[in-house]
């Protein structure tokens, strides 16, 4: 008989994956159960269009795992485990309809000559950036990375101080309140140069006039100068694999096809779960769930805390995403310049107000007539993902809604994505062929991925949204997912919150998974 496990972590996503790794390697025996048939969330990878043409199925960039705290701690074992990344100097570009673009790569020389094409002005601009980046980065990083307290916060406010003055500190409060066309219609003159940081901030739910979304754009475009990107070898799915070995290494496990009905608690004390064949677990020590809040208040059927319980059930979502997954005769010729092919991501994002009328739509049930896409092109960085010789194309269509109330060009009448997939999968693709003509004839098979379809393989992304909550300011910092609980705790004891609706919020970095494994076993 199997003794029973000191941590239940509900979900293998990869925060509590990464919560997982670093709590056997503390010694704590513990286990993971996943609803779905295999682990990783959102970041997996198949065969989704024809054999031999491996697709990442949401998350493509490892970039912030690849530097995150848990991977400096735990890297090598994981490396033995079979994580492998795939660099590329190349991170990004966009695209625009006058035929020009504008790419980033960690060659600083070379991005200042791109700029100064669009604006002397702006090239100066992106120098002093790049000369300040160091020391903004440390501070920059120094808050997103905290762990979400008073007293860290407190240290934080009275290091900042002493390192940048009462102005600096004050400044660096501004940045992180403005918005993303605030900070570049300040810093820069060119339409393009903005529109080609601003389109980080719709990754993220910051349309250009939402406020606290500058940041993104700023450290993507730096950090991209500075670092590059990385990519999984072989698929993002080369850290989940890694980090299930390692758990199971250690003792754990990982079960999938396992759905929790419910989190068993009892006097205020978590005691394990239930799953959908009625069998009951118990834990030792903690109940660690990997949800969104309103699936924390329906698990625990309440947590007997008003407060706590109406923030769950009205934790806001961002819009949603479409992915097109295509396996590929070629690359898309790309009108504007041939060296786009280099790029790991390529922006079809032309304009400011073209983001805010899309983020705008989407956010009331409309398609976007125009929807920003982004156009990944992982075999440029891993010709292993294809055939000798083929490609695959990984795009985000951002945004869509969840629920469909109208079509905001009026084409599309259908208000069920099951009938409405293809029609506007169609409209992206034509957007696609304008920047590039030709890449339909290039397509040898298409597998489309609604917000619904989304949402039924990880419940995690209510209306298909891939970040699991809006990070907008009241939802996010000490607010994710609301005051008081933004460690991970609950008011139930033993039960814990992880996942990109808890601080620090979504991406591949770990974490909240990681800041919880520390604060319930130590560093």
């Amino acid at each position: 008989m199997e003794s029973q496990p000191d941590a239940i972590l509900i979900g293998a996503g990869h925060n509590s994956l990464a919560c997982a790794c670093n709590l056997a390697a503390k010694g704590w025996r513990v286990a993971v159960y996943e609803q779905a048939s295999e682990p990783g969330g959102a970041v997996k990878s198949g065969e989704y269009t024809l054999p031999g043409f491996r697709h990442d199925w949401a998350a493509m960039n490892l970039s912030l795992f690849a530097g995150s705290a848990f991977h400096k701690e735990y890297g090598e074992e994981l490396a033995r485990f079979g994580l492998a990344f795939v660099p590329t100097q190349n991170p990004f570009a966009s695209v625009f309809r006058d035929d020009k673009w504008l790419g980033i790569s960690s060659d600083s020389e070379l991005n200042m000559a791109r700029v100064k094409d669009f604006s002397e002005a702006d090239s100066k601009a992106w120098q002093e950036l790049t000369d300040a980046f160091p020391a903004e980065a440390e501070s920059i990083l120094a808050v997103l990375g905290c762990s979400p307290n008073l007293r860290a916060y407190s240290y934080l406010l009275w290091s900042t101080w002493r390192r940048k003055g009462v102005s600096g500190a004050l400044a660096l409060a501004r940045f992180l309140m403005s918005s993303p066309r605030q900070w570049l219609d300040e810093t820069f003159t060119s339409p393009h140069v903005k529109a080609t940081l601003g389109a980080w901030g719709m990754h993220l739910d910051f349309a250009p006039d939402v406020a606290g979304g500058a940041v993104f754009p700023y450290l993507e475009a730096m950090a991209g100068q500075a670092f590059g990107m990385v990519l999984g070898s072989g698929g993002a799915d080369t850290m989940t694999k890694a980090m299930v070995a390692m758990i199971e290494a250690r003792g754990g496990s990982v079960t999938c096809n396992a759905n929790v009905t419910s989190i068993n608690h009892a006097s205020n004390q978590a005691t394990g779960i239930t799953l959908a064949d009625g069998q009951e677990i118990a834990a030792k020590k903690a109940v660690i769930a990997n949800v969104a809040p309103g699936a924390m208040y329906k698990l625990t059927g309440g947590s007997g805390d008003l407060k706590y319980d109406t923030a769950m059930q009205k934790f806001s979502h961002a819009p949603g995403t479409m992915m097109i997954h295509l396996a590929m005769d070629g690359l898309p010729d790309w009108r504007a310049a041939l060296e786009l092919k280099q790029f790991a991501y390529v922006h079809l994002a032309p304009s400011l107000d073209q983001m805010a009328r899309t983020y705008a739509q989407a956010k009331a049930g409309l398609l976007p007539d125009e929807p920003v896409l982004v156009v990944g092109q992982p075999t440029v960085v891993d010709p292993s993902r294809a055939p000798e010789g083929k490609h695959v194309l990984w795009i985000q269509v951002r945004l869509a809604p969840g629920t469909i109330e109208s079509d905001a060009k009026g084409e599309i009448t259908v208000r069920d994505w099951a009938e409405a997939a293809t029609p506007f999968a169609n409209r992206a693709l034509d957007i696609l062929e304008e920047y590039a003509p030709g890449t339909r004839s290039k397509i040898l098979g298409q597998h489309i991925v609604t917000p619904v379809e989304l949402e039924a393989d990880n419940p995690n992304l209510v209306g298909g949204d891939q970040i699991c909550g809006s990070h907008h300011l009241a939802q996010h910092f000490m607010y994710r997912p609301a005051l008081g609980y933004a460690d991970g705790k609950t008011p139930i004891t033993g039960l814990y919150h992880t996942g990109a609706a808890v601080w620090p919020g979504a991406g591949t970095g770990a974490g909240s998974g990681n800041l919880l494994a520390q604060q319930l076993a130590g560093k």
